[in-house]
């Protein structure tokens, strides 16, 4: 009996623990429409600008919804992927042309939630598609 009691307790304990505090539904996500992505602020001066016929497609599928990630999150994983992009994009005779232009990212300027969130998945996708590994962080969904 004193075993049963226990197991009925374990059972009831992983039951009732196994319950997360987050809600992230797919009808909070955003969903982007077209290949190319215009991101910009008239305040701070800045546009990004992402053409990749892939990516809306993995954006719509594989991207977490906003409010997943911490912008401190986002802004920490950018600024070691940027920062590797912008090396092989300056040594095209060590890592190809996949890297066609440097990112100016700028580590002290707040870009936001918005911009950080799309160049986070941009990142990602960029990674998992090609194969690479910007930085420190392995790229995963």
């Amino acid at each position: 009996m004193k075993k049963l009691l226990f197991l009925g307790f374990i059972a009831s304990f992983f039951l009732f623990s196994c319950n997360s505090n987050k809600n992230f539904s797919s009808e909070n996500k955003e969903k982007l429409t077209s290949d190319t992505i215009h991101i910009s602020n008239p305040d701070l001066e800045y546009e990004v600008i992402i053409i990749d016929g892939g990516f809306t497609y993995w954006f719509n599928s594989y991207a977490k919804p906003k409010g997943f990630y911490t912008q401190s999150y986002l802004e920490t994983r950018n600024r070691f992927w940027v920062l590797e992009w912008n090396n092989r994009a300056r040594n095209p005779m060590r890592y190809g042309n996949i890297y066609d232009m440097p990112i100016n990212y700028e580590t002290n300027v707040d870009y936001g939630y918005h911009v950080n969130y799309m160049i986070y998945n941009y990142l990602v996708y960029f990674q998992l598609k090609n194969k690479q590994q910007l930085g420190g962080f392995t790229a995963r969904i």
